[in-house]
């Protein structure tokens, strides 16, 4: 039996007099992968931002491996085991390929802002170690050629896989992908998943949010629905595909 990973429950999410999310609650196991669908606006992304603490929720409880982070900031977030891409790519441009995922890779340093001044052995080691396992992510993700390229320079599709491996850099339990499909070609899409099965089974959890709902009734374990910032169904995604409620919320018209 799979252990309950990442558990919210009752959260909600207010922008003035707009109720983003409203009563939220659901459970990721560790090992599975858990897709998180529904219209745009739905609030998809906004639970992605609750969960990584980049928007504070305003009730609720959210707790990650047996650790209250209700209301954390995303550092210790991250620590905690939880690292995101974005919809919208957020690397930096200027960066070489490597540098991005070193970047990535910092927070699990152990130089102090002393060491990496005075350039210590200590230090020196570390970043040594530190080159070492950007390279060896750059691999893992299928662009290890590229690695001296600034990031402004890759294509769509190896700026996602570029993402992922800054995201894997952290060391996460719990990855949480927001439309990583997005822009790409069905070629492109399958190597995703293909990508995505891996690191799966190398041990990481994830979190999906894909509008490539044919991409997503074949990859996930289980899947949630969100619409109007409340969740309307869960469940695996033959449950989910016939759900009345979910072709409603796609379709505008109530299901025969």
């Amino acid at each position: 039996m799979s252990k309950n990973l990442l558990q919210i429950e009752g959260i909600v999410k207010r922008f003035g007099g707009l109720t983003a999310l409203s009563d939220v609650s659901l459970t990721i196991n560790a090992g599975e992968i858990y897709g998180l669908i529904g219209p745009n606006g739905a609030g998809k992304t906004t639970l992605f931002n609750v969960l990584t603490g980049l928007y504070m929720p305003d009730e609720g409880q959210f707790t990650f491996d047996g650790h209250d982070l209700f209301r954390a900031k995303p550092h210790k977030i991250v620590s905690a085991g939880i690292a995101r891409t974005f919809q919208n790519i957020r690397l930096f441009g200027e960066m070489t390929a490597l540098e991005n995922v070193m970047v990535g890779r910092h927070i699990r340093s152990k130089t102090g802002a002393l060491g990496a001044v005075l350039r210590t052995p200590s230090s020196k080691r570390e970043e040594l170690q530190i080159t070492e396992k950007a390279y060896n992510l750059l691999k893992y993700v299928g662009i290890e050629d590229i690695l001296n390229e600034q990031a402004f320079n890759l294509s769509y599709g190896h700026q996602r896989r570029l993402e992922i491996a800054r995201a894997l850099a952290c060391e996460p339990k719990l990855l949480a992908l927001d439309e990583p499909a997005a822009g790409m070609n069905p070629s492109e899409t399958e190597e995703l998943k293909e990508l995505m099965s891996k690191i799966r089974a190398d041990g990481v959890t994830i979190l999906l949010i894909e509008h490539d709902v044919k991409l997503m009734m074949g990859l996930c374990d289980r899947i949630a629905v969100l619409d109007y910032g409340k969740k309307i169904a869960e469940g695996l995604p033959e449950e989910v595909r016939t759900n009345p409620q979910v072709i409603e919320a796609y379709l505008g018209v109530p299901h025969e």
